[in-house]
């Protein structure tokens, strides 16, 4: 059985823009270059046809990926999102107890995160030892570094 892959509102539009973007785009010039690639000649040693097909099985795996993932997903109603607790689709603003430094993630599905925009999921290790806390909980995060403490300071709504 597939489990429900939580997606924000964002999350879900942009993983649709990107699935578009595969099908209507990439398959096309992929289909273009194989053809290019077919007119060469002999395609038992035309790097450009192997590197083509190569491309286009990594697409179709990613196109398949995505279209599961979009099958299975479950929308965070933000309009559920609380203030009181951390939740999928909370932004949280975090002190950092050892270095005294403030962190702020959003709270997203596994699907969504995305470091680099502070998303970060629940299945991690800090969305696991956060989720469920208030404002002035001090959680303790093992990873493979040691334990990292952090105090919650503030929850809002994406």
């Amino acid at each position: 059985m597939e489990k429900d892959v939580m997606l924000t509102i964002d999350g879900l539009k942009k993983l649709e823009q990107k699935l578009d973007h595969l099908k209507s785009v990439r398959r096309r010039e992929v289909a273009e270059r194989i053809k290019q690639a077919i007119e060469f000649g002999d395609i038992s040693e035309n790097s450009e046809y192997e590197d083509a097909k190569n491309e286009q099985a990594f697409i179709e795996g990613e196109i398949l990926g995505l279209e599961k993932i979009l099958r299975n997903a479950k929308v965070i109603d933000e309009g559920e999102v609380g203030t009181d607790i951390v939740a999928l689709g909370s932004t949280v603003k975090l002190k950092d107890l050892e270095f005294d430094d403030e962190l702020e993630y959003t709270i997203v599905g596994s699907a969504e995160a995305d470091p680099a925009e502070f998303k970060i999921s629940n299945e991690s290790p800090v969305g696991q030892a956060i989720i469920g806390q208030k404002v002035g909980s001090v959680v303790e995060v093992n990873v493979p570094a040691g334990i990292l403490k952090y105090e919650v300071m503030e929850i809002r709504r994406q």
